[in-house]
């Protein structure tokens, strides 16, 4: 069994964001970048599945600059991770999925995985498509919004979350690629031993510019602001009737709860 996990690093939750003067990025210089949270969980899971086969490798992916990509890879390493592939970019860094998800289907397609896991989405985009692009381009089965998982021979059985407290089992044949939701488990801390360890385990060092693909960019961002802060103060006169259906009319339109 041989599993990827695709991880990103993104601010940390307690981090100040400001923007660049020119409004077309945040500022990083002073940010500390961690492991996105649902990337955790898809580690985890992968650990988990491997444990209990009894055989098998975890092999962590991540594309970002130096140093904080390769901090995040020896975390997933130090967690239990087999060896690592680092994606080496520069900035400007692509955010667009469709090239995100050839830039990465180019760099591990020799590695042939069985399954290839990544968190649902990214704390800081949200795009929630990466995973699911480059499942695509290699031709894997895909699955979402997963809560469990079961192997079964060549196949994997598993626990998506549905609408409405809703939930859906579904057998998929291998190879595949699961999204995975927070809470599927409980991600391990590192231990001194795997810390240790994590020093002496293989990290391949892919540039970007080796994997690029001849494909235009389908999304981009013009320019990032800050939500300004705005308070106001309605006050509805009136007979009883005039101020009920203002308030409806409020309620329906503007604040949208009826």
């Amino acid at each position: 069994m041989k599993i990827g996990v695709l991880i990103k690093q993104v601010p940390g939750s307690e981090a100040s964001l400001r923007i660049l003067p020119d409004h077309s990025w945040i500022d990083e210089s002073t940010l500390e970048f961690e492991m996105n949270e649902s990337d955790s969980y898809a580690l985890e899971e992968a650990l988990q599945i491997v444990e209990r086969e009894g055989d098998g490798e975890v092999v962590a992916i991540s594309m970002g600059p130096e140093p904080r990509t390769t901090k995040v890879l020896r975390e997933a390493l130090a967690k239990g991770a087999h060896r690592a592939i680092h994606i080496v970019e520069s900035p400007p860094y692509e955010i667009d999925p469709l090239l995100v998800g050839h830039i990465i289907k180019n760099a591990i397609a020799e590695e042939h995985f069985d399954l290839l896991f990544s968190g649902l989405q990214s704390n800081d985009l949200s795009q929630g498509q990466t995973g699911l692009v480059v499942g695509e381009l290699l031709g894997m089965n895909t699955a979402t919004l997963v809560m469990a998982t079961e192997m079964q021979d060549d196949h994997i059985r598993v626990k998506r979350e549905l609408e409405g407290r809703w939930f859906q089992w579904v057998t998929i044949p291998l190879p595949a690629v699961l999204t995975i939701q927070s809470g599927i488990n409980q991600p391990r801390y590192p231990s001194l031993k795997g810390i240790m360890g994590a020093k002496k385990k293989e990290i391949r060092i892919v540039p970007k510019e080796t994997v690029l693909p001849e494909v235009e960019k389908t999304q981009s961002f013009g320019s990032i602001y800050i939500p300004q802060k705005e308070k106001k103060t309605v006050m509805i006169e009136g007979d009883a009737t005039t101020v009920v259906q203002k308030l409806v009319d409020v309620f329906k339109h503007e604040i949208k709860i009826l």
